[in-house]
């Protein structure tokens, strides 16, 4: 990984970035994803790479569907796992859920690839490598192969960084579907029961926590936590915040202190 200077103000994020193409080089990661990491990137400009409320309460809602669960399984692709894999790997012993790698551009080495950088952090059995069926109708894509010990016994599905078309998909089959996507606007977003609009590794982190917040809730709060979620009215709350965010800088362009700085230099 390069050398980042500690005092940097985007440590986090290139942190991030080096993960990502370390994980390419050794075929964890396709080209795709690097693509698609800095379309998330933008968003997570505009909310202001930080946990937002509307991301708050998505979050605590999710941890209550996970927790109540009776078979919940982590999709885990590329991205997410060069990203979060100790994340991936605490939140499932948290929540006794089955990991399984799912992927769009898939490979049985770069599935084995992911399998084994989780194991790396402590996964017990990961799914999904060769032990695929065709499980999920109506997508065309490698996405539709899935585990018979993973997905396809699922009743609660967590997937991040996500194509839309099969979390519409898994929703037809009837399975209750969590997502981590910062674009408020993607059929993912839309799609899901839940979305947590957020950066995967603050929003993974969050619901470890959450989940040990509520683990000794009776299944009756859980229940009324989740029934007073409405996650189009969440996504809704995202968008308003994005907006508003940008709207007060606008007024108050003193606060963009890194563009007034290169305004000053030029």
């Amino acid at each position: 990984m390069s050398h980042i200077p500690e005092d940097h103000p985007r440590r986090e994020s290139l942190i991030l970035r080096e993960k990502l193409v370390e994980d390419f080089r050794k075929g964890i990661v396709v080209p795709q994803g690097l693509i698609a990491h800095g379309r998330g990137e933008c968003f997570d400009y505009l909310i202001g790479e930080k946990t937002i409320e509307p991301a708050m309460k998505a979050i605590r809602a999710a941890a209550a569907s996970l927790l109540m669960a009776s078979y919940p399984v982590i999709s885990v692709n590329g991205n997410s796992a060069a990203l979060a894999a100790e994340h991936i790997v605490r939140l499932s012993k948290a929540i006794d859920a089955v990991i399984e790698v799912n992927l769009f551009h898939r490979s049985e080495r770069r599935a084995r690839l992911i399998a084994e950088k989780l194991a790396e952090f402590g996964a017990r059995d990961v799914v999904g490598v060769d032990d695929v069926v065709e499980g999920v109708p109506g997508l065309s894509s490698d996405r539709r192969l899935v585990s018979s010990r993973g997905i396809l016994k699922a009743d609660v599905v967590l997937v991040m960084l996500e194509d839309g078309d099969r979390t519409e998909a898994l929703r037809r089959l009837g399975k209750f579907v969590v997502a981590i996507d910062l674009n408020p606007l993607s059929r993912t977003a839309r799609m899901a029961n839940i979305t947590i609009v957020d950066n995967v590794v603050r929003a993974l982190d969050a619901l470890i926590r959450e989940v040990a917040r509520l683990r000794n809730h009776s299944r009756g709060s859980l229940e009324n936590l989740l029934k007073g979620y409405d996650n189009r009215e969440v996504l809704a709350e995202a968008i308003r915040c994005i907006a508003d965010r940008l709207m007060h800088l606008a007024r108050n362009p003193e606060e963009i202190e890194v563009f007034e700085d290169l305004h000053k230099e030029l």
